[in-house]
Parts: C-alpha cells; sequence; structure tokens
C-alpha cells in the first residue's frame, strides 16, 4: 500500500514538472499566438461571463445570507428530502445552478454548507448535480448560434435538466444511511441587516469572478499551445481510432478541457451525433469549469470526488437522453435536423438510444425497490406510546 502511494505520488510530481516545463517552453516559443489568445480570453470575460455570471453570484450569496434559502427550505423540505435526501434549503442551490450557469451553483452549495444549512456529506451529494449549465448559454450559444435553432437550444436545455435530476436521484444512494430522516435545517446564527448582507454578498460575487475568468484566460492559453504544439490533434486522431467519427474528435478533445470552445467547433448542420456530443460537453463542463469550482471549494473541507463524478454521470445521461430525443420524428421535423436517422415505430432505435433507454429503465427499477423498502421499513417502526 504503502508502494503504491509512493508511485502515485512520485508521478503526481513527474506529471506537475511536465506541465509546467510545457507551459514555459509554449510561452516563450509561440509569445505572440499565446498573447493574442489571452486577450481573446479577456474579451470573451468582459462581454459574456462578467455581466452574467456576477449578479448570480451576489443573488446566491445573498439568498442565503437574509435568510432566503432557510425560508425556501421550509417549503421544500419533504421533496428535497424524498427525491435527494436533503435538506430543503438545498433547493435553493439547485435553482440556481440552473438559471445561473457554471459555477454558481457550486457557489450557492458551498455557502449553504458555511452556513451550516447543510452537512458536509450533505453539500459533497449536492455538488454531484446542482452546479449546471445556465440557460442563457444553452439557449443562445449552443441552440442559435451553434445549431441555428431553437428548438435545438431547447432540447439540450431539457435534457440537460433532465440528467442533473436523475443524478441527483442517483448519488442519493451515496453516503451513510443514518442521514435518511433529516430534520430541518435553520441557520443556527441570527441573520444579517440587509445591507451588511449585500455588502458581504458583492464582494463575495467579484472575489468569485476574479476567480472564473483567471480560470477562463488561463484555459484558453493552454488549449492554443496543446493546438500549436500537436497534442491536441494527436488526442483527437486517438478518438479516431477508437472509432469516433472525425467530425466530433477535435470538438470532444477541446471540449474536454474548456466547454464553450468545444461547443462551439460543433456548430453546423445539427444531427443527433452532433447534439449528443454538445449535450457532453454542457454537462461535463470542462476542465475549465471543474478548476473555477474547485477554487471556490479550496477553502473548505468538501471532496471533490463526488462532483467529479456527479459531472460524469450528467454528461453519460445528457448525450444519451439527447441522442434518443433527436431521433425522435416530431422534433426532427420541427427542428429541421440534417441527415438525422429519424426514428418511427417501423424502425429500430439506434444503438446509443437502446442503450439509454435500458439504462434508465434499470435505473428507474433499482430506485422504486429502493424506494418499497424504505416505506416498508417505515412501516415496520414501532410507534411510539401517545
Amino acid at each position: 500500500m504503502k508502494r503504491s502511494a509512493g508511485l502515485l505520488s512520485y508521478l503526481s510530481r513527474l506529471f506537475s514538472y511536465g506541465a509546467v516545463c510545457f507551459l514555459a517552453y509554449g510561452l516563450i516559443r509561440y509569445s505572440r499566438q499565446t498573447a493574442e489568445s489571452a486577450w481573446q480570453g479577456l474579451t470573451l470575460c468582459a462581454r459574456t461571463l462578467v455581466p452574467v455570471l456576477f449578479p448570480f453570484f451576489a443573488a446566491s450569496s445573498l439568498a442565503v445570507s437574509t435568510g432566503l434559502a432557510g425560508l425556501a427550505g421550509r417549503w421544500l423540505e419533504r421533496p428535497m428530502q424524498a427525491l435527494f435526501r436533503l435538506p430543503g434549503a438545498c433547493a435553493s442551490a439547485f435553482a440556481l445552478g440552473l438559471a445561473g450557469g457554471y459555477p454558481v451553483g457550486a457557489g450557492a452549495a458551498l455557502s449553504l454548507y458555511r452556513q451550516k444549512l447543510c452537512g458536509k456529506e450533505e453539500a459533497q451529494r449536492l455538488l454531484a448535480f446542482c452546479n449546471n449549465c445556465g440557460p442563457a448559454f444553452l439557449l443562445g450559444a449552443a441552440g442559435t448560434a451553434a445549431f441555428g435553432s431553437a428548438a435545438v437550444g431547447g432540447l439540450l436545455y431539457g435534457c440537460h435538466v433532465l440528467a442533473s435530476l436523475l443524478t441527483g436521484l442517483l448519488f442519493r444512494f451515496s453516503g451513510r444511511r443514518s442521514s435518511e430522516t433529516l430534520p430541518v435545517r435553520r441557520v443556527e446564527e441570527p441573520e444579517k441587516p440587509f445591507g451588511a448582507a449585500l455588502a458581504e454578498s458583492v464582494r463575495s460575487a467579484a472575489s468569485s469572478v476574479i476567480n472564473v475568468c483567471a480560470f477562463v484566460v488561463f484555459f484558453t492559453v493552454f488549449i492554443r499551445l496543446l493546438t500549436l504544439t500537436g497534442l491536441l490533434p494527436a488526442l483527437a486522431g486517438l478518438l479516431v481510432r477508437l472509432g469516433l467519427e472525425p467530425s466530433l474528435a477535435a470538438p470532444l478533445a477541446g471540449g474536454f478541457f474548456e466547454m464553450s470552445g468545444g461547443v462551439m467547433a460543433l456548430a453546423g448542420p445539427a444531427n443527433p451525433a452532433r447534439l449528443a456530443a454538445a449535450a457532453f460537453l454542457l454537462a461535463w463542463g470542462g476542465l475549465s469549469v471543474h478548476c473555477q469550482t474547485l477554487s471556490l471549494l479550496a477553502d473548505s473541507d468538501l471532496s471533490a470526488g463526488p462532483y467529479l463524478a456527479g459531472k460524469l454521470t450528467q454528461g453519460l445521461l445528457a448525450a444519451g437522453l439527447t441522442y434518443a430525443a433527436a431521433g425522435l420524428t416530431p422534433f426532427a421535423q420541427v427542428a429541421g435536423l440534417a441527415g438525422a436517422p429519424i426514428l418511427t415505430v417501423s424502425r429500430r432505435i439506434p444503438p446509443v438510444g437502446q442503450a439509454a433507454l435500458a439504462g434508465l429503465a434499470v435505473f428507474s427499477l433499482v430506485l422504486w425497490r429502493a424506494r418499497r423498502r424504505q416505506v416498508k421499513k417505515r412501516c415496520q417502526r414501532p410507534r411510539k406510546p401517545v
């Protein structure tokens, strides 16, 4: 055990040294190109990220500080507890994550944990499905700009939300069973006055946005270096050899590191394969989004394992759901998908769609049986004498 741990530590240091040397070489060798990429990243931050993310960051922190999250928890305690085994206050993080986009949901979950509205295990379970892509990017950039159809954007957003809910249902079985029945959580400290809460929320939102923009600029430069040195094309070639279509390999390879660039690289005539690839990238988020999220969690004792596992699970679910839904005849006719393998009653569902539907059926059966056992145990509990 000690030998394997030492080997992993050695490989980790070796990878770190190699990454630093690669960055140093690339910044010196391609100084002009990297400067242009950094400027493009700053332009993206100024035009899109700061106007969209800053208000949502401030709103999420203000909702927790003023006690609005606790108020929502009293109304949503039972649905959140029954579906996700979480306190009702966690519903605010899920809603803000869907409305504000990356990484607003993670910031809201961290605020709930720091305000003691949820425990450590519950916060990690919440992080697995509350950090999502916002409707502005899904409907505007992915739907209209990339694929030229508002209906496509609606499909991507719907499958994205459904995959997030399914991931939350799946992760409800993780963790200790001792927290199956959760009490209503309330803030232990007195609620702050609105003026003090607003000032603190604005300062916190400004710090979070600076972190986000810094990672976006860094990964914009990093991906440009990977392209210039031939590493990113080599990764795309490996995906092609594994059986992926060449038109999807390069966008997926780039989107693994930075989501927005990978989705825009898929722009063109929409078909189920392209939409499924875009759905995976939108739900996965990319290493850039993960670094932004982990930077928010750096000062806490929360583990990143459940979060990364949740994002990968959501990405696979979103891809399968999108592929199956995009092949349905009514949607394909409305959206005008090009070259789509249209599904009718007389035609077979594609293999990916079959796998997705089979997985959803098995998952629903497991969830139903687990819920049935839970109800049976509650019925068998001896009632307290009145």
